[in-house]
């Protein structure tokens, strides 16, 4: 009961929260839909009941908070709902649509009791916002813009965005780095949050870092480990889809589940339904140069033995054809010359016979004569002789020249005088080492030398 002290009535406050209860329970006598957003679950395992904070913003500020109880029955019933149409529990930092009474306590004042939650709300909630965001990235020309960035022919250099002790990220690394060609990938840990309402944020922030080192990559992966459609809501929000359509090296990403695809994933350069995909489509792109190398090299090899074997049968068919001409030509010119000699002699009898008087004139004419067309001939031969062995030594001191380079130059590649020079190839169980990113105290490893094999065991290892 209330009291007149100095002609004023004075009420208790506990008067005054049992007049505010009888009120509000005469009031609101029926329970109603309400729309909200769950900040925070605040939920006590030992009880099994849930005490959410609703609050409602806008433009990011809130303008409405009000406490709510969620018994642990109703608890129950609508997490097995949310379990049942979204695969996930029911979590902070999503809209929800519940059914409440509300109710006044004098010691802990007004709430809501919520009574049930319609978990189709929260989905279609998520659906409006990733199709906004998509419609916004259209409208601004940028959702297909990661996909023309420019790929390495190696892509080598990884920047990961992932949590460090995510399944999915360990699953990448395995896959990547004990590959069975030996592929050697340089990749670097960007830790974050990859789901809930700090995931965007923090995503974002390392995007960020990492464009500050652009040069030292060749790509970006984010990789998350799986999940359900609520699980993955930030990949839907605008800011963080334009972050990565917008990067300036491609980004792939591998969050982990098979349908419904997040707006992150869409303009991304590549995605997967795994990060087990992403490292083998990494890997894929090694196949795709290192194989038609090998056939390349393999068909130089070919080729160079067949072209040395070609041009040793045209050089000795040239020789001989050359050797046949010279001699061919001899005997012709000795036959000329026999039937030369022959005409002249028959000549100088008819002559001789005739004019006895000019016999010694004559005959010392004919003579020289012959001789000078004989040493002319002769002449003429040799010369042609001369230039035809010339032109032959030529073109097989150029051939062998030749044979000599191309010889040289394999014997270069070949490994084993590489390792003449004083280079050495180490190996960790039978697999070359390149880094010493693995290699763990007391591992015995081998270093082949140009002669011999050493034999040693780590106990220390440091990166250059």
């Amino acid at each position: 009961m209330s009291e007149i002290i100095e002609d004023r009535q004075i009420f208790s406050l506990l008067e005054v929260a049992k007049s505010v209860q009888k009120t509000i329970t005469e009031r609101y006598t029926s329970a109603f839909w309400i729309k909200a957003e769950l900040n925070k679950l605040n939920y006590y395992s030992h009880s099994g009941h849930c005490y959410p904070e609703l609050v409602e913003k806008r433009d990011g500020k809130v303008i409405a908070q009000i406490k709510s109880i969620l018994w642990r029955d109703d608890f129950y019933k609508v997490n097995q709902n949310f379990l049942k149409v979204l695969q996930e529990p029911l979590k902070e930092g999503i809209k929800i649509l519940f059914l409440a009474k509300i109710s006044f306590d004098a010691t802990y004042g007004l709430s809501l009791q919520i009574i049930d939650i319609d978990p189709s709300f929260t989905l279609g909630d998520l659906n409006r916002e990733k199709q906004e965001t998509i419609d916004r990235l259209k409208l601004e020309g940028i959702f297909e813009l990661n996909k023309t960035r420019k790929m390495p022919l190696l892509c080598k250099r990884i920047a990961i965005i992932s949590v460090e002790t995510s399944k999915g990220y360990a699953d990448f690394l395995t896959i990547l780095d004990h590959n069975e060609w030996n592929y050697n990938f340089f990749h670097l840990l960007f830790p974050s949050i990859l789901q809930g309402e700090k995931a965007v944020a923090g995503i974002s922030a390392q995007l960020k870092r990492i464009e500050k080192v652009l040069p030292h990559f060749d790509a970006v992966v984010i990789i998350r480990g799986g999940g359900a459609d609520i699980g993955l809501s930030c990949f839907n929000n605008y800011q963080l889809a334009k972050a990565i359509a917008t990067f300036p090296i491609p980004v792939l990403t591998g969050i982990g589940h098979a349908t419904n695809l997040t707006v992150s994933e869409m303009v991304s350069y590549q995605n997967a339904i795994t990060p087990s995909k992403i490292a083998e489509f990494l890997i894929q792109k090694f196949h795709h140069f290192s194989e038609p190398l090998k056939r390349a090299r393999q068909t130089i090899v070919d080729k160079a033995k067949y072209l040395i074997i070609l041009e040793r049968s045209k050089l000795q068919s040239e020789l001989k054809m050359l050797r046949a001409v010279a001699q061919n030509k001899v005997v012709q010119n000795q036959q000329a010359i026999l039937v030369f000699k022959n005409q002249i002699l028959l000549q100088s009898d008819v002559l001789l016979k005739a004019n006895n008087q000019k016999l010694d004139s004559i005959q010392e004419k004919i003579i020289t004569t012959a001789q000078f067309r004989i040493a002319e001939n002769t002449q003429i031969l040799k010369q042609a002789t001369l230039k035809l062995e010339v032109a032959t030594q030529l073109k097989i001191e150029k051939e062998r020249l030749y044979l000599a380079n191309f010889t040289q130059t394999m014997l270069l590649l070949d490994p084993l005088n590489i390792l003449k020079r004083g280079y050495s190839i180490t190996r960790l169980n039978g697999k070359i080492i390149s880094n010493v990113a693995g290699l763990e105290e007391g591992a015995r490893i081998e270093t082949q030398l140009q002669q011999g094999t050493l034999i040693s065991t780590v106990n220390t290892s440091k990166n250059d």
